[in-house]
């Protein structure tokens, strides 16, 4: 091999290509398994608490968030029955919908938290190890800085392209009316405006992301140790990913109940073509959701929240470790196999 591709291999023995490669392949099977359960559950809580008309919901499917809008009094959906439980929803919504509902809103996960997943899982792995060459004593805590810094470049990267799907789907613009509005809105409050209601998701996707990474790696090599095994398993990284998503979705709840009452917001003001105020501060909407619903106001959905992160952490996480454990041995076969024919 060349020094420029044996330079590229330095990083965990594989190619930044190869690590996007990896990230893609469990960003959309993360996609593809995990949003016909959200589906199913904003379904079910859809039929205890109707919308009406205008009325807004925030459905996620672990990936990503998407602001859904009610058409009419009659609900977002086509009616499939009274549901009883998780499995009958399931039934009813493939006999009367057809399956392709259960992946209802995949479209703009595909769009754009699959760019935002490569840029942000490649931009951890590059950093965490370059951090870890640097930081001597300390390496344990670079998964922490190299977390952070990974979610604040892909969020930053990602927000103008969430705030043009805002306004498509608040709004059902065309694409040139968007571009008009989007125009006029940099001509009038500058390129800054492209970026506004990052703060807020950067106060729940940083933390989210140190703790999350921080605790992977130190749940992979306890596990490690306990199973006595020198390369993690597709097990390993399974729970590994799952327990620490659970973690940092539990300690970060707060700022995700404040970034979904936000959006809401904004969208039922749009429906209602109004520009009045929303709530500006984050922590201004904390202390409204305390005075209205106590300390437990923040930790509402904590149960939702955590059947939906948890899977969606270990599927990624360990479809990503896959990938990655694939292209690492293709390639040491490779060098091994140019050596030997140097060699000969």
């Amino acid at each position: 091999m060349n020094g420029q591709t044996q330079a590229s291999l330095a990083v965990n023995g594989i190619t930044p290509a190869q690590q996007m490669i990896s990230s893609c392949s469990g960003a959309l099977l993360t996609s593809l398994l995990v949003t016909p359960l959200d589906v199913v559950k904003t379904r079910l809580q859809a039929q205890n608490n109707p919308l009406g008309k205008g009325k807004y919901f925030v459905y996620s499917n672990g990936l990503m968030d998407h602001i859904c809008v009610c058409e009419n009094g009659k609900g977002w959906y086509k009616a499939a029955g009274q549901f009883r439980g998780t499995f009958d929803a399931f039934y009813k919504i493939v006999c009367c919908e057809g399956i392709t509902a259960l992946w209802s809103g995949l479209p703009p996960t595909l769009v754009m938290a699959v760019p935002a997943t490569v840029i942000y899982f490649t931009c951890y792995d590059q950093l965490c190890a370059a951090l870890r060459a640097r930081m001597g004593e300390r390496a344990q805590e670079a998964p922490l800085l190299a977390g952070a810094i990974a979610r604040v470049g892909s969020a930053t990267v990602i927000s103008p392209l969430e705030l043009i799907r805002t306004k498509l789907q608040s709004q059902k613009q065309s694409y040139s009316e968007l571009t008009s509005l989007i125009r006029s809105a940099v001509q009038a409050e500058g390129w800054w405006s492209l970026w506004r209601g990052l703060g807020p998701t950067l106060l729940r996707d940083v933390p989210f992301s140190a703790m999350y990474w921080y605790n992977y790696e130190r749940g992979k090599s306890w596990l490690c140790q306990w199973y006595n095994v020198r390369e993690p398993t597709l097990t390993i990284t399974f729970l590994s990913g799952a327990g620490s998503g659970s973690i940092a979705a539990i300690v970060t709840l707060p700022f995700d109940v404040v970034k979904t009452r936000r959006q809401v917001e904004l969208g039922e003001l749009q429906a209602k073509n109004l520009s009045g105020p929303v709530s500006s501060s984050t922590f201004s909407i904390m202390k409204k959701i305390v005075a209205q619903d106590g300390f437990r106001g923040l930790f509402a959905g904590f149960f939702p929240r955590l059947i939906k992160v948890a899977p969606a952490c270990a599927i990624m996480i360990s479809s990503y470790e896959f990938g990655k454990a694939f292209f690492r041995k293709n390639n040491q076969e490779r060098i091994l196999r140019q050596l030997h024919s140097t060699n000969t």
